[in-house]
């Protein structure tokens, strides 16, 4: 205790500064890469370091220390080129103040995007025309992207409709949607590890389920057989909606504020597992 208070008496207003600093620039990069692929790696380089400097910090290690010094900047550089994907969606979402604008145009730009999914789900059921949207949320999803064609369009109706248009290069696969933009399509995703009983659910069933079990994703299916609206999330999937539905749904997942009354709307027994 008095080594703590005698640290404490020597702490100015300059080294106040300098610590708060500090951990500002860590909480940021924590809250860039949470709930990213990138949170393991970013602990094990973490644990790796400190390890080093301990063993560096032994007296006579002067080979090892040598080591230390001149790999930290070559960890780096690789660390860097690792996070690639992690570290490009970080900047576009400063570049974009969080991947949508603030208050109010916030608000109205996933409104759209939410009516414009729901009208074009709707309208892709009534032709029993199937679809896969997934919607990124906190964990990237570049690597799936990279298994598509990058878009980088507005997300409109008419577009996901013509994406989903049978025998179109592109219909074959997943939409991937990133804020309120589509940037890739035909992308493909791993399949549900667990069994699916319904006889019913497809691949894009599968895939939807799949997709969210290892991220926090939300897939939405729109069944080429029976026409059938599904949502899937946390590895669960909801069958079964129509336009309204829909949109409810996505407001509850994807506005923060909503969150809370989605228990409340759609309580468990309302969701149809396959």
């Amino acid at each position: 205790m008095a080594n703590v208070i005698w640290i404490l008496s020597k702490l100015n207003l300059r080294n106040l500064i300098d610590i708060l600093l500090v951990a500002s620039v860590i909480y940021v990069v924590l809250l860039l890469v949470r709930g990213t692929q990138a949170v393991q790696l970013l602990r094990g380089v973490i644990l790796l370091a400190l390890a080093m400097a301990l063993i560096g910090s032994i007296a006579g290690l002067t080979a090892f220390n040598w080591l230390v010094r001149s790999g930290a900047q070559v960890l780096a550089v690789v660390v860097a080129v690792i996070l690639q994907p992690e570290l490009r969606r970080a900047l576009d979402r400063l570049g974009r103040a969080g991947g949508f604008a603030f208050g109010s145009a916030r608000e109205v730009q996933l409104d759209r995007m939410i009516t414009e999914i729901a009208v074009s789900c709707r309208r892709l059921s009534e032709q029993r025309q199937g679809a896969l949207i997934v919607i990124e949320r906190e964990t990237g999803l570049q690597d799936h992207i990279e298994t598509g064609v990058e878009l980088d369009a507005l997300v409109v109706s008419e577009l996901l409709q013509t994406i989903f248009f049978p025998n179109t290069a592109l219909h074959d696969g997943a939409v991937i949607i990133r804020g309120d933009r589509i940037v890739a399509a035909a992308c493909v995703l791993p399949l549900a590890e667990t069994i699916i009983s319904d006889t019913h659910l497809g691949t894009r069933h599968r895939a939807a389920v799949g997709i969210t079990e290892q991220t926090d994703a939300i897939a939405i299916v729109v069944s080429e057989e029976t026409g059938i609206i599904s949502m899937a999330r946390n590895g669960r999937i909801i069958r079964h909606l129509d336009e309204r539905r829909l949109v409810t749904l996505l407001r509850a997942l994807l506005k923060p504020s909503s969150k809370r009354s989605l228990v409340r709307r759609f309580p468990l027994r309302d969701r149809r597992e396959g």
